[in-house]
């Protein structure tokens, strides 16, 4: 009988309290639309490979005997620490770094990577300011071309 007069009570409460707490998600607003800001940034990422200290060093890579067809066997995990500057040139005023892992994501003779990088701004107008990017890209069609563009949108 106890039991039944608990269980009781407890319907009861719940019951009473549930209009009570609603109470906050009654008072809904319209949406009010926010005028968007269109921000156009160009900088240069410089990936070094080679050399004293390079920027980019493959961390992981798949345990394989045979010989690989691709540049960058499948599966080979590299960590970047690049220089972002104004320019193209090595030269030119640093303004902040590109780090994160690209991974070789294809099993194919086409180079397939898959980028995860943030972008961290030391000096300039976005000092203070990251971005948070991830790609998949086929790169042959890009080896060649100095100048690469990515757009993120967001």
């Amino acid at each position: 009988m106890e039991k039944v007069v608990l269980v009781a009570w407890i319907l009861v409460l719940s019951v009473w309290t549930t209009p009570v707490l609603s109470k906050y998600y009654s008072e809904s607003r319209p949406y009010e639309s926010v005028q968007e800001k269109r921000t156009h940034l160009r900088f240069y990422v410089h990936d070094i490979l080679s050399g004293n200290k390079p920027s980019a060093v493959q961390i992981a890579g798949p345990n394989t005997t045979k010989k690989e067809d691709g540049p960058t066997p499948f599966g080979s995990t590299f960590a970047i620490n690049d220089l972002l500057t104004e320019g193209p040139e090595i030269t030119s005023k640093v303004i902040g770094n590109a780090r994160g892992i690209y991974v070789s994501s294809s099993q194919d003779k086409d180079l397939t990577l898959v980028l995860y990088i943030d972008l961290g701004f030391t000096s300039g107008k976005f000092k203070g300011s990251s971005l948070n990017n991830d790609y998949q890209w086929t790169v042959w069609n890009y080896v060649l071309t100095i100048v690469r563009k990515f757009a993120k949108v967001s």
